[in-house]
């Protein structure tokens, strides 16, 4: 479904991630870990084509309405006086179109989406309102309404209670069972060893990737410490092949 080829993606010319290569396959569900800083949103970012490439090359293949972004939290403005209806409705836009009315059997996949997600008789409250927990559960009913093919969440557990935590999770595996691929984010080696199969440990670079058992080893994560502890943030700045090119989608 994606394939890295020496992916390198640069801010102000110092490396976020170095030479990355690997494929996450179609079916996958794949947790992404590594510290703080090491190129985890990056990664998710270069995916959905947000980022220009400093080196390398991302084949995605699938159309880019199929694909579904969940940012972290802390990136979302709050403040814009939108209801929970109308947040989840946005996920219809590829079915919709900008000029197209909201059909009944539109509006009953929104409908049908927040009850899903335990938030029925929330659909007028604005998205001001809610916990992070109940704004969670409002971005997730949104991503369930797109019915993707391709699903990139960036710490979607994230300061989440357990319950929500549990509730969430349970729509991940739903998404996996339908044939998605799904690359989350995460930081909870817990979380990923009970629920992701695959994993992708960075630090910048590539530490490793494959199945989750083979990657959370000892060794891998010491390794994944020491990288870390040599990051300079003022080092030379990184020369690549200046091709730039693009992410590249059937």
């Amino acid at each position: 479904m994606v394939t890295l080829d020496n992916l390198t993606v640069s801010y102000r010319q110092h490396p976020a991630l170095h030479h990355i290569s690997g494929q996450f396959a179609a079916g996958s569900l794949t947790a992404v870990m590594g510290p703080n800083g090491s190129g985890k949103s990056t990664l998710l970012k270069s995916i959905m084509g947000m980022l220009r490439l400093a080196g390398g090359r991302i084949t995605v293949n699938v159309a880019r309405e199929r694909i579904a972004y969940l940012p972290q939290l802390t990136d979302i403005d709050r403040s814009f006086p939108m209801s929970v209806h109308d947040c989840v409705l946005m996920g219809c836009w590829s079915a919709a179109g900008p000029w197209r009315r909201v059909t009944s059997a539109l509006s009953k996949r929104v409908l049908d989406a927040i009850d899903g997600v335990g938030l029925s008789g929330f659909e007028k409250r604005t998205v001001g309102s809610l916990s992070s927990g109940q704004l969670q559960r409002v971005l997730f009913a949104r991503l369930l309404v797109q019915e993707s093919d391709l699903i990139l969440l960036d710490e979607p557990f994230n300061a989440m209670d357990s319950r929500t935590t549990t509730a969430l999770l349970a729509l991940v595996r739903q998404w996996h069972q339908q044939g998605c691929v799904v690359i989350a984010v995460l930081h909870d080696d817990t979380l990923v060893r009970k629920h992701f199969p695959q994993t992708v440990l960075l630090a910048r670079e590539l530490v490793a990737w494959g199945k989750t058992s083979d990657v959370l080893t000892e060794p891998y994560l010491q390794r994944t410490r020491t990288l870390a502890e040599a990051w300079d943030d003022h080092a030379d700045i990184c020369h690549t092949d200046e091709i730039f090119p693009t992410r590249h989608a059937a």
